[in-house]
């Protein structure tokens, strides 16, 4: 039985516990909140104890995995305390805001020789699954263009009510590092290694300090061309979107959901009446728990058989390195290359 705690009480915290409840072969034990107020009050959602002391915390019997559920640009600190006390660690998106702070962690697992794996619960869904297999099989030929969209909306309320959101310490950025990473990641596992990159952010809707307007044109290293765009202020939101085209075919995922998928020779996919769902296009909390308990339960088994993650520090600074670049593009003029 794996003990597992978490940092942070938040609402993504709440995912993780109801994620945790569901495995077999390991139970949370507590949780912990550096601010004792806060810790307290978390005491009304969770049945597990929430400790306001980093030690006490650490030092629960059984403590095997700890999930860092902070801010983003909050997670190396209790990271690396989580490290040095020999705890596995399973951190949320994004790794952290910035190369530097990611690589940090990462060598310090790798030292310590201890697993961290990164949340991107979406590379498990069912039908990202078969457009993986797809691209990798060559399904569709030699990629041409990839496109990731995630042109959503959020009220007022999520960054007035927040002291960290659009926050560049700590949230790193807006809409492309915060809401967008998570497609970005999936269009970097499909699409390979970045050459260059040129980008534009603005804020143009909310008093925040990151952006709430991103675009960027990606040159992969394997001769495609890619388009992102990220948003908060695009009202109502739209489903996140994947498009992939190359010479054989091409396929779309909308909201985890395959709508489309043509290759040369072959009759039209039949796609499905339902909407796309679980997109957190308009609402933040609209996602639900399994494909979180999916990476979990890989996870847990990467530690059985003393396995390599499925998504590493390594896999998850890609996907920051890009965003990074995006920023910078945008604030220099340029093309950067990575």
């Amino acid at each position: 039985m794996k003990g597992i705690g978490i940092v942070g009480t938040g609402a993504i915290a709440i995912k993780h516990a109801q994620a945790i409840a569901e495995l077999q072969g390991a139970k949370l034990l507590g949780l912990f909140n550096p601010n004792p107020a806060s810790a307290e009050a978390a005491r009304t959602r969770f049945s597990e104890p929430v400790f306001s002391d980093m030690d006490e915390f650490l030092a629960i019997e059984g403590l095997d995995i700890v999930c860092i559920c902070t801010p983003s640009g909050k997670h190396l600190e209790p990271g690396l305390e989580a490290i040095r006390a020999g705890k596995h660690l399973v951190v949320e998106k994004p790794i952290e805001i910035n190369t530097d702070r990611a690589d940090e962690m990462i060598e310090a697992a790798e030292q310590k020789g201890v697993k961290l794996a990164v949340i991107f619960q979406n590379r498990f869904s069912s039908d990202y699954q078969k457009l993986k297999q797809a691209v990798d099989a060559g399904v569709f030929g030699r990629l041409l263009m990839g496109n990731a969209y995630v042109n959503w909306f959020r009220n007022d309320a999520y960054y007035s009510t927040s002291a960290w959101k659009g926050t560049l310490k700590a949230d790193g950025g807006g809409a492309l590092i915060n809401q967008g990473i998570h497609t970005i990641d999936l269009l970097l596992d499909l699409m390979g290694e970045v050459k260059n990159v040129y980008g534009q952010v603005q804020t143009t809707l909310y008093p925040i300090e990151g952006e709430d307007l991103g675009a960027a044109l990606v040159n992969f290293q394997n001769g495609a061309l890619g388009n992102i765009t990220a948003a908060t202020a695009l009202y109502p939101g739209y489903p996140e979107r994947i498009e992939i085209f190359g010479t054989e075919g091409s396929a779309i995922l909308e909201g985890g959901k395959l709508t489309a998928w043509n290759v040369k020779g072959q009759p039209p996919m039949e796609v499905a009446a339902e909407a796309a769902s679980g997109s957190g296009s308009s609402d933040p909390n609209a996602i639900g728990i399994q494909l979180h308990l999916d990476q979990w339960k890989l996870f847990l088994e990467a530690l059985d058989r003393d396995q390599a993650v499925v998504v590493d520090g390594k896999i998850a600074r890609k996907s920051v390195a890009l965003i990074r670049a995006i920023y910078e593009s945008s604030q220099l003029g340029q093309p950067i290359s990575l």
